[in-house]
């Protein structure tokens, strides 16, 4: 993105997210001008990212391609401030981090390509999980604040079912991400990985 672009989004959102417009939607008006700039920059990106070559414009275009993904949500949570679009934001961002991690592990080759993956994948579990773990914690903190107490100790239950599941999830990947390694030796010395592995992450 040129430092032009840039700037012109950056003004296009100021003006749109100022003056306490953030506590209420946007103007028509503001709300379609942020949008043409998203869509404007995200044109600039592309023709800067053809001046680039192999994997390099590869991994450009998935950088443009996130910015504008997270821009396009992140204007939707601006405009209805909710729990649902803060997730939707977080998760955007997760995506997008993952999609340009993935397209960078094309640089390498064999099993260090595997493991690059695979640690994409964990971190992209991770971060989708947290995401998910402060929507669901939120939510029930919410409902509980309307209800009785009972509401709230149910709240407290979904809250750490939240945070047990984003555990499992995020010990699985990261497991997943130790076993790959383990692909780099043979024999013994592999047995042995693959069994330490194991008995780390409990699986």
């Amino acid at each position: 993105m040129t430092s032009f672009n840039r700037s012109a989004l950056s003004v296009v959102l100021f003006v749109a997210f100022s003056s306490g417009a953030i506590a209420a939607s946007l103007s028509s008006t503001d709300y379609k001008a942020a949008k043409a700039a998203i869509s404007t920059t995200y044109d600039a990106d592309k023709i800067a990212c053809k001046a680039l070559a192999g994997n390099a414009k590869d991994i450009c275009m998935q950088e443009a391609k996130g910015r504008r993904s997270i821009a396009k949500v992140e204007l939707e949570e601006n405009n209805t401030p909710s729990e649902k679009n803060r997730y939707n934001v977080r998760v955007a961002k997760a995506d997008a981090t993952y999609a340009v991690a993935k397209e960078k592990c094309d640089d390498q080759a064999g099993n260090a390509k595997d493991v690059c993956r695979k640690e994409a994948k964990s971190a992209h579990v991770s971060a989708t999980a947290d995401a998910k773990l402060a929507r669901k914690t939120t939510d029930a903190n919410n409902t509980a604040s309307e209800k009785t107490q009972d509401a709230k100790a149910s709240a407290r239950s979904t809250t750490q079912d939240a945070r047990k599941d984003a555990a499992v999830k995020k010990n699985d990947a990261a497991y997943a991400v130790a076993k790959e390694k383990c692909d780099a030796l043979s024999g013994d010395a592999k047995s042995n990985c693959v069994r330490d592995a194991k008995a780390l992450y409990g699986q």
